[in-house]
């Protein structure tokens, strides 16, 4: 008779549960798996009432922005002047954040002081709107803000006033990559170059845009073009523009798997190797005296000459998965850190030149720093990182842990002045002091709402922050 009861009131329990969830969906709970892909982070969020909002808002804001600003033509004089005095030449367009991690790659701000002492509610909040889904950063150029979204089944390629939040223009195209854990959405962040955007959608499609109207100038899908299978989280690895070429990588075989494109046609220039692609961006940098594109794949960093991708080094660099996202990080003139999650950990590499050949030798190993898809950031001798969602700090010269703690999850961090701005995996922003003797948290404040894996941006004292479903701009210079 007692077990009888246990059943029925169970059966009650279980109806009761059901009802309880089937009214927390209904009212827009949202579960997403966390960076160790176990831990849920519950949010409420109607998708369909967001994306009519956003549409709804867009289309305002668009049909009310301003028309592109023709370039100026000279009225032709009706006499020659006396004595011709030459023009100076303009001067080029101001893009004090133009690619993915800052200008040089590499996490660093340095255009103008910024706040060290936050007000107790946090930054002044300049604007706010919502945004398509994906994990792509920001880019800011020409007054502008650029970055990749999911909308319905398209990815658009959206331009935001940077001074109010206003989209100035958007160019959509269909795609619609999703996968369990991460979600939908394009994850490699735009590339701004002289007047254009590059863009890289996460099926592959790359565009070439005019930064100011959005006006498609050429485009490849650089994934059926280079006969490469798309990765298991997608294309990842922002486009790298150096010396009239855009480099990404697509991970073809018969050597397409790192491929260059005129900048301004779209024709091929280059292609090389045969490895399956990796997550992280390529970087410009010269090591042992000489300049050049390091980038990873599944299985090893390279070293590419920028004229034709020749191989210059290598060195094995493989990780559970395939997931070498953190770009390398140039720690001297001849010297590179690699790390990476899932137990993999970090080296040191050397670059060791004789005449013009130069090979890569290994120094220290170390379990330090697991940067898992979250880059890390060099500031005098130590690099400082989110080691599987813990914040550390981890000795250049030896390898050696320096000190671990803040549990900011699988957020992401910029370095300026001295000090770590830090995006956690919550939507928190955090000022930790770059110290290497301890961790030192001097401020915090919500800024975004449900899982943030997206990278900040720092241009012109404004932090910019974003997630699957919103950005903000906040005022961080004094």
């Amino acid at each position: 008779m007692g077990s009888m009861k246990f059943l029925k009131y169970g059966f009650y329990a279980i109806l009761a549960l059901a009802a309880l969830i089937g009214v927390l969906f209904a009212l827009g709970m949202k579960v997403e798996m966390d960076g160790t892909g176990s831990r849920p982070i519950i949010t409420f969020h109607k998708a369909d009432k967001h994306l009519e909002q956003l549409e709804k808002l867009a289309k305002e804001e668009q049909a009310a922005a301003p028309a592109p600003a023709e370039p100026e033509v000279a009225a032709a004089a009706e006499a020659p002047a006396a004595e011709a005095v030459p023009e100076a030449a303009p001067a080029p367009p101001r893009a004090p954040w133009p690619s993915f991690y800052g200008p040089n790659r590499d996490g660093r701000y340095t255009d103008t002081p910024i706040l060290t002492a936050w007000p107790g509610k946090g930054l002044r909040e300049e604007w706010r709107r919502p945004v398509g889904g994906g994990y792509a950063s920001m880019v800011v150029a020409e007054g502008l803000v650029f970055t990749i979204e999911q909308r319905r089944a398209e990815e658009v390629a959206a331009a935001y006033d940077f001074a109010t939040g206003r989209q100035r223009w958007s160019s959509a195209w269909a795609g619609d990559f999703r996968e369990a854990m991460g979600g939908p959405g394009p994850r490699a962040t735009p590339t701004y170059d002289e007047g254009r955007v590059y863009v890289l959608g996460a099926e592959g499609e790359l565009r070439c845009l005019d930064a100011r109207s959005g006006k498609l100038q050429w485009r490849k899908n650089i994934l059926e073009e280079n006969g490469a299978a798309n990765l298991q989280w997608a294309m990842s690895a922002s486009p790298l523009v150096v010396d009239g070429k855009v480099v990404v990588l697509p991970g073809g075989g018969g050597g397409r798997s790192v491929v260059a494109y005129d900048k301004l046609t779209g024709a091929r220039a280059w292609s090389v190797l045969d490895d399956k692609a990796g997550y992280a961006a390529p970087i410009v940098a010269t090591l042992a005296g000489m300049r050049q594109i390091v980038a990873l794949t599944a299985d090893r960093a390279v070293g590419l000459a920028i004229e034709d991708g020749k191989l210059l080094w290598e060195t094995p660099w493989k990780t559970s998965y395939d997931v070498n996202s953190a770009m390398p990080v140039i720690t001297g003139p001849a010297q590179l850190v690699l790390t990476s999650g899932y137990g993999t950990g970090a080296k040191l590499v050397d670059i060791v030149r004789e005449g013009d050949t130069l090979t890569a030798r290994d120094g220290w190993s170390s379990q330090s720093m697991k940067a898992k898809f979250n880059n890390v950031v060099l500031h005098e001798g130590v690099i400082y990182g989110l080691d599987e969602g813990i914040l550390a700090a981890m000795d250049v010269a030896t390898g050696k842990r320096l000190w671990k703690g803040g549990r900011y999850g699988y957020g992401q961090l910029l370095l300026a002045q001295g000090h770590l701005v830090v995006s956690t995996e919550q939507g928190d922003v955090v000022l930790v002091k770059a110290n290497p003797s301890k961790h030192e948290e001097i401020a915090r404040f919500g800024a975004l709402d449900g899982k943030t894996w997206n990278v900040p941006a720092l241009a012109e004292g404004r932090l910019l922050v974003r997630n699957t479903t919103e950005m903000a701009c906040y005022r961080i210079a004094p």
